[in-house]
């Protein structure tokens, strides 16, 4: 659907998705100024070529940050559709990423106050913003999925892409990155069970794949993409993969055999930051993603507009995903292909709540008029 248009681009330069907590209580609705922010960064010539949206919630239990939009709800999917007419009515091009955060939740997000769900029973540590005061609580003990219960956690994500379809999105991007419960289940370092999801990389990687399977029946292979984050190893003690290479070049490979659209792949989370043995992985993943027919490979995580120039001149990826510095320039493909300077982002405002750090970027037209 949009093959052509990245290949015939210079500056094939995607937006990353970014969870900005601004969704409406109660309800965790999409408003009027998601709207309006995506739409600023859909020009289909200064802006994305193709916008994934924050992380949302398929499910109620999805949810592990405060105020995250979710699209489980009638009047979600309403509240998308209004992102959505934005950013067609300006030619751009949007995916909805669908999210279950799995253990990285807290109780008071959970329905009724349940424990959140997971691959295991084991609370992999850490923080999450539970309230509008910007209050941070730890995470809360899981209690591991039963087999007979993870089939409906497929529903919910095929059910959700569904919705995404009547919403307006051009399609979706399945999140099995990050920490977050489809890597729960396929990293050996997480995965406890004995059932069978767990075990064998088989195992591991098997409510994976049932989730893409379900979409991609639900919408279509070119509709679909799907996350992966092949970082955090063993040095991650929350996070680690006995065997990275073989984990996600498995996965790679059952992914493309499917015939989705792109693959995701976050390579770092900071600038300048390249985890050990992780080349020859992003090369293994590329074998399966290698463009055209077979699927884009995307890349993303700590690319400056110098390094993302050498990764699509030598064919390491078909395109760059940018998420921070389209924050704070949306018009982020005409500043790189320009070469003109980029706004800095402030990251006090990246969870703020209202427009500020939103919406109020300015266009570099309008920037230097300030100046």
């Amino acid at each position: 659907m949009f093959k052509s248009a990245i290949h015939e681009d210079s500056w094939p330069i995607w937006m990353a998705p970014l969870t900005r907590s601004r969704a409406s209580q109660p309800g965790n609705l999409p408003t009027e100024l998601h709207a309006e922010y995506y739409a600023q960064r859909a020009h289909p010539k200064n802006g994305a070529v193709v916008i994934l949206s924050e992380a949302t919630p398929v499910t109620p239990a999805g949810h592990g940050y405060f105020a995250t939009p979710g699209i489980h709800t009638p009047e979600q999917v309403n509240g998308w559709k209004k992102v959505t007419q934005a950013v067609h009515a300006v030619g751009g091009k949007i995916f909805c990423q669908l999210w279950h955060v799995g253990r990285v939740s807290h109780v008071s997000l959970q329905p009724h106050d349940q424990q959140p769900v997971s691959a295991t029973a084991v609370n992999g540590g850490g923080k999450t913003y539970i309230d509008a005061d910007g209050r941070r609580e730890a995470v809360s003990d899981p209690r591991a999925l039963l087999e007979s219960e993870i089939p409906a956690v497929v529903e919910e994500f095929r059910l959700a892409a569904a919705r995404c379809m009547e919403a307006g999105f051009d399609g979706v991007e399945i999140h099995g990155a990050n920490g977050y419960l489809l890597e729960q289940f396929l990293r050996s370092g997480i995965n406890d069970r004995t059932d069978g999801y767990g075990g064998s990389l088989e195992g591991r990687m098997r409510f994976s794949l049932e989730v893409a399977e379900a979409v991609v029946r639900e919408v279509g292979s070119d509709r679909t993409g799907y996350r992966i984050s092949p970082i955090g190893g063993e040095a991650d003690g929350q996070r680690h993969d006995h065997n990275m290479l073989e984990t996600y070049g498995a996965l790679a490979d059952r992914l493309a055999e499917m015939g989705i659209a792109f693959i995701d792949v976050v390579e770092s989370f900071s600038v300048g930051v390249r985890e050990e043995g992780l080349e020859e992985i992003c090369a293994k993943i590329r074998q399966a993603f290698s463009g055209g027919d077979k699927g884009l490979y995307v890349a993303g995580g700590g690319y400056t507009r110098e390094t993302a120039r050498e990764a699509l001149d030598s064919g390491k990826c078909d395109a760059v995903m940018f998420g921070r510095d389209f924050i704070s320039n949306p018009d982020l493909r005409k500043r790189f292909r320009e070469d003109l300077p980029l706004t800095p982002w402030n990251r006090r405002s990246f969870y703020l709540g209202g427009a500020e750090g939103l919406t109020d970027w300015p266009l570099f037209e309008e920037s230097s008029e300030v100046d």
